[in-house]
């Protein structure tokens, strides 16, 4: 049975201000990231699993130490120019991007380079960097306008109904799955909610390059399954 819709990953949902304000904290939160390429309309999406992609970000400057977040990517990534799993863990905890819930644990970060690793070097390069915070910015904003009660946590059917508002299209049996592999005392935080956004993105991506048809259904070879799904 298909579930029809499409959506964003971390794009505007209704009724939610996609302003940097909600981000507060360091130097990052509120800041040039807020909104951005998040708020633009989502491109072309597969009724048949939604999800579809915001604007993809344009190439970077030619001089990006124009760039109000250079000087801060430079400062983390060290002499090779790059972000490990390690480095963004202390770039996101410095930034305070969140805010008053518990930092990102060092798995969650190695999925979210896993998610933007295009050159598969397992780090995140400087434009990898900003589309990140970019579907940071979005994920949150969207969390919190489930976690009225600012406890750190959704419950089960708000997530639910968070995963529809990302613009995804499950059944009731793969959202189960996805709150028993995701809640902890029936709960879902935000570290792992960002884990499971991370996934369903780069699964869906990784689907929609498969389904050229825009079918709903592709055809895997054992060792392409292991990888699309080792990887992240």
């Amino acid at each position: 049975m298909a579930y029809p819709g499409y959506g964003g990953y971390g794009g505007p949902m209704q009724g939610m201000p996609m302003g940097g304000g909600p981000m507060g904290g360091g130097p990052m939160g509120g800041g040039p990231m807020g909104g951005g390429p998040m708020g633009g309309p989502p491109q072309a999406a597969y009724p048949q699993y939604g999800g579809g992609y915001p604007g993809t970000f344009a190439a970077p400057p030619q001089q990006p130490v124009n760039d109000p977040m250079w000087g801060y990517f430079t400062a983390i990534a060290g002499q090779d120019g790059e972000i490990d799993a390690e480095e963004l863990q202390q770039c996101l905890t410095q930034s305070g991007i969140s805010g008053t819930y518990a930092p990102f644990s060092l798995e969650t970060c190695r999925i979210m380079i896993a998610m933007l690793d295009r050159d598969m070097t397992g780090k995140l390069g400087f434009t990898e960097f900003k589309e990140l915070f970019a579907a940071l910015n979005g994920w949150k904003q969207n969390f919190m306008m489930f976690d009225q009660d600012r406890s750190g946590t959704v419950e089960p059917h708000e997530m639910s109904q968070s995963i529809n508002a990302m613009g995804y299209r499950i059944s009731p049996q793969a959202l189960n799955a996805v709150i028993k592999r995701y809640s902890k005392g029936g709960r879902i935080y935000f570290d792992d909610y960002v884990a499971c956004a991370v996934k369903l993105r780069a699964l869906t991506d990784n689907f929609r390059r498969r389904d050229q048809m825009q079918q709903g259904s592709v055809s895997f070879q054992y060792d392409d399954f292991i990888q699309c799904t080792m990887s992240i």
